[in-house]
């Protein structure tokens, strides 16, 4: 089935996410904007999850778990989940990884809400900074959870696997890449050919709710499920 989906999108939890980027907020402007499914991916954290996924099955959009990771190499990669409980145990694990702690004055208040969009708790390490995780054990860590994942942004001049590494190899064993929107994809797939045989999406990474796009591409999915897209970015 064609599912039209933004697979990369922020909320206040992110300390460069908008005030306004509520989950209440974002899920309803993704109904609004025409997407049959979202995922929420706050830096290094699930933690907005939950609330998310209770305003998009009030109203009829499918929310994903996610994160966007930020690896050792302080690459950016688009981590999905199954489930709740599978997107809490991950977040958790991840959180371990870290003990930089945040400076709300410098970077922002870090808001955990409800689906009502009362804070319930912030979160006192810093989203932004690197996880010890290294990007070569992404993939296998990520699917032991029942997730999937990709490389962010990789037209990106930071934080991207393309700036950081400046190739992709085998071993890191992505079946899917991220691309913005303005990409121009012939040239990548032409310098790095590996791509060719990868699932390409495009997603708008979006931290204030002007930034969200109306949808342009849609996916072919079994069905508009966490499970459905996470076949399809595992290349099932």
């Amino acid at each position: 089935m064609k599912v039209y989906a933004d697979l990369h999108l922020h909320s206040c939890l992110s300390p460069c996410g908008d005030t306004d980027m509520t989950p209440y907020n974002l899920v309803n402007m993704a109904k609004l904007l025409g997407f049959d499914m979202i995922a929420l991916t706050d830096h290094n954290s699930c933690r907005n999850c939950k609330s998310a996924v209770e305003v998009g099955r009030a109203i009829g959009l499918t929310v994903v778990p996610g994160m966007e990771l930020c690896t050792a190499e302080e690459i950016h990669c688009v981590c999905l989940l199954p489930d709740l409980k599978a997107a809490d145990a991950f977040s958790d694990y991840v959180h371990n990884t870290m003990s930089a702690p945040n400076r709300p004055e410098i970077f922002g208040e870090q808001s955990v809400m409800d689906a009502t969009d009362n804070i319930v708790d912030t979160e006192p390490l810093l989203l932004t900074a690197a996880s010890t995780i290294s990007v070569d054990d992404l993939v296998p860590l990520v699917k032991s959870y029942g997730g999937a994942c990709f490389p962010a942004h990789l037209d990106r001049a930071s934080y991207s696997l393309l700036s950081v590494l400046g190739f992709l190899y085998p071993e890191l064993q992505f079946t899917a890449a991220e691309f913005t929107h303005k990409a121009f994809l012939p040239q990548y797939l032409e310098k790095h050919p590996l791509l060719r045989d990868m699932r390409i999406v495009r997603n708008s990474d979006a931290h204030y709710l002007e930034n969200m796009v109306e949808p342009a591409e849609a996916l072919e999915l079994s069905a508009c499920t966490p499970q459905g897209i996470i076949d399809y970015i595992n290349g099932l």
